[in-house]
C-alpha cells in the first residue's frame, strides 16, 4: 500500500468508521452519567489524563527509547480508550455503561489534552526542528474526523435504535478489520527496520500495557469503587484507540517511526487484555 494512500484516504476512512461505531453505541444518557456517578468517572479520568501519561513518560526514560519511538509511545498514552474496551469489559463482567461513558468523555477531552502532551513530548525527546509539533489546523482536522462520525452515529441511534443495532455488528467487524490492516500497512512500510523497532519498543510497550491495566484496576479499589467498575476502568485505561494514534503519527506529524509504538501496542493489548479479563473475572464480589 502506498504511503500517500494510507495517510490521505485509508486512515481517515478507517478512523471515521471506528468513531461512527462509537457513536452508534452512545446516547445523551452516557454523558449525563458523568453527573449521576461522578466518583468512578472522575477516578477513571484522572487515571487516563494524568497518571497514564506520567507512567508512560517514566517507562520511555527507563527503557531509554530512541526519541521518535518515545514520542510515539507518549502519543499512544495521550489517545483515548478504544471502543474495543467495551467488548472486553463485557466479557470480563465489568460495568460496560461506565466504559461507554468514559470512552465518550475521554474522546472529547483528549482532543484538547492530546496536542499538549504530544507537543511536550516532541519538545522534550527531540531536538528543535526535527519534527513540526501539532499545529492548530491539524488539531481541528483530527477534531472533525473524530467528532463528525460520532455525531452521525449518535443521531442515527437517536432517530432509530433498530437501525443502529443493525449497523452495530458490521461496523464493529469493519473497525477490527481496518485496525488489523492499518497495523499491517504500518509494519510493511517500516519492514526494513521493524525487527529493530520491536526489539527497542516491544518490552516497553508490554510494560506500559500491563501497568496501565493494573493501575486502572487497582487505583479504584483505593477509593472503594466496586469490582465491576474497577474492571471497566482497567479495560478503558489499558485498551487505547491505536488507530487514532497511528493516524496522528502519519498524517498530522508526518513521522512513520512514531506510528510503530501504537502498532506494536495494539498487537499486544488484545492478548494481554484477554488474560487480564480472565484473571479479574474468575472471582466476582
Amino acid at each position: 500500500m502506498e504511503s500517500s494512500a494510507l495517510t490521505s484516504i485509508f486512515l481517515p476512512l478507517a478512523l471515521g468508521i471506528i468513531m461512527l461505531g462509537l457513536g452508534l453505541s452512545l446516547t445523551l444518557d452516557d454523558f449525563k452519567r458523568v453527573v449521576l456517578y461522578p466518583k468512578a468517572i472522575l477516578i477513571g479520568l484522572v487515571c487516563q489524563m494524568i497518571l497514564l501519561p506520567t507512567i508512560c513518560f517514566v517507562i520511555a526514560l527507563t527503557f531509554g527509547l530512541p526519541p521518535e519511538l518515545a514520542v510515539g509511545l507518549m502519543l499512544l498514552a495521550a489517545s483515548p480508550g478504544g471502543a474495543t474496551a467495551n467488548l472486553y469489559s463485557h466479557l470480563s463482567k465489568g460495568d460496560v455503561a461506565l466504559n461507554i461513558s468514559l470512552t465518550a468523555v475521554n474522546s472529547l477531552l483528549t482532543l484538547f489534552t492530546l496536542p499538549f502532551i504530544v507537543n511536550f513530548s516532541i519538545g522534550y525527546f527531540l531536538e528543535g526542528g526535527q519534527v513540526i509539533p501539532m499545529q492548530f489546523k491539524k488539531v481541528m482536522e483530527v477534531f472533525a474526523i473524530v467528532l463528525v462520525p460520532v455525531t452521525i452515529g449518535m443521531l442515527v441511534r437517536n432517530k432509530s435504535n433498530s437501525i443502529a443495532q443493525k449497523l452495530d455488528k458490521p461496523v464493529k467487524i469493519l473497525s477490527a478489520l481496518f485496525l488489523v490492516l492499518i497495523i499491517a500497512a504500518t509494519i510493511i512500510k517500516e519492514k526494513s527496520q521493524i525487527a529493530l523497532y520491536f526489539e527497542q519498543v516491544g518490552l516497553a510497550a508490554l510494560s506500559f500495557n500491563i501497568l496501565s491495566m493494573a493501575m486502572g484496576y487497582y487505583v479504584p479499589y483505593i477509593f472503594n469503587i466496586g469490582k465491576k467498575q474497577a474492571i471497566a476502568i482497567g479495560m478503558e485505561i489499558g485498551i487505547h484507540n491505536g488507530t487514532l494514534a497511528i493516524y496522528i503519527a502519519l498524517s498530522v506529524i508526518g513521522n512513520s517511526t512514531m506510528s510503530i509504538p501504537p502498532a506494536v501496542y495494539s498487537l499486544i493489548m488484545f492478548f494481554t487484555a484477554a488474560l487480564f479479563g480472565y484473571m479479574v473475572s474468575r472471582k466476582q464480589n
